[in-house]
């Protein structure tokens, strides 16, 4: 890791397999691998944020979107930013974005196309555009 002070877990458990305890880690520098890398574990960086701009800037500024959240007591601003983010799906003031009635999947490195919900579907149709003059 580079930078950072880690508040909870950060070591491995002891016994066999590839467990990994959960982990909060505050004061994580901008350009750290925490910021630019997917983690695939139950590991929570926390990094400083200046404003609404700063937080889209930041959050685009991954080559990975596949899902970003996103906490706020105004609805408004909410959806304006969740508009602004460049990834598949987001969580608005919730932690589960996962629904079988909904399209799943991300943009840039973490994904193409979708699965779930119409989207989904639609990713095994074949359309035939018929162009005629009656």
């Amino acid at each position: 890791m580079s930078g950072g002070k880690i508040q909870l877990g950060g070591k491995r458990t002891k016994g066999s397999g590839f467990h990994y305890p959960p982990t909060v880690v505050t004061d994580v520098p901008r350009d750290s691998v925490l910021g630019r890398e997917e983690i695939f574990g139950p590991v929570a960086p926390v990094f400083t944020i200046q404003d609404d701009e700063d937080a889209v800037a930041f959050a685009n500024a991954t080559d990975m979107g596949l899902v970003s959240y996103l906490y706020t007591a105004d609805l408004a601003r909410g959806l304006r930013l969740a508009e602004r983010l460049d990834a598949g799906m987001v969580g608005l003031n919730r932690g589960l974005v996962s629904d079988p009635a909904a399209p799943f999947g991300g943009v840039k490195e973490s994904g193409l196309g979708r699965e779930g919900g119409y989207e989904g579907i639609a990713e095994y149709l074949e359309t035939t555009y018929v162009a005629t003059s009656w």
